[in-house]
């Protein structure tokens, strides 16, 4: 099965308003960066274990560990969740950037370093959530975190 379908079956299997959230959020996403690498990610590890909720992906970015590894990862992540949804902006130096930047104006959420969650879109100002994925989006694809 190929991204894309990964990804519609992932929203589609979502009870609703959730489905109907992650559905306007990937479009949001989809329309920020139209031609943007899609990433899915069932939640298992290299074993077949879950360890994480499912996650679409949006971009790309080229992340280099402190072993020398380099590894090619999204630079903007959604996923659902029992308690609602969360975006991931990836690859972010200041842990502060995103409740500074956007934390006034967003509404009912919680920011951590690189991650915003809220319960649903009407608690939060989806043009802010919009502003934030395109900005980080916006962002050179193969840059270096």
């Amino acid at each position: 099965m190929n991204v894309q379908a990964q990804i519609e079956n992932y929203i589609a299997g979502q009870p609703q308003p959730k489905r109907d959230d992650l559905q306007t959020l990937h479009r949001m996403a989809l329309a920020a960066s139209p031609n943007c690498r899609l990433w899915f990610l069932d939640g298992r590890n290299d074993a077949g274990k879950v360890v994480t909720n499912p996650n679409i992906g949006y971009g790309v970015q080229t992340k280099r560990y402190a072993n020398g590894d380099v590894k090619e990862f999204y630079r903007v992540g959604l996923s659902a969740n029992t308690s609602g949804i969360s975006v991931y902006i990836m690859g972010l130096s200041d842990k502060k950037h995103l409740s500074q930047t956007y934390g006034q104006t967003l509404g009912k959420a919680k920011i951590t370093g690189y991650c915003v969650s809220f319960r649903s879109l009407k608690d939060v100002n989806l043009g802010v959530i919009e502003r934030m994925v395109a900005d980080h989006l916006s962002k050179e694809a193969a840059s270096v975190a």
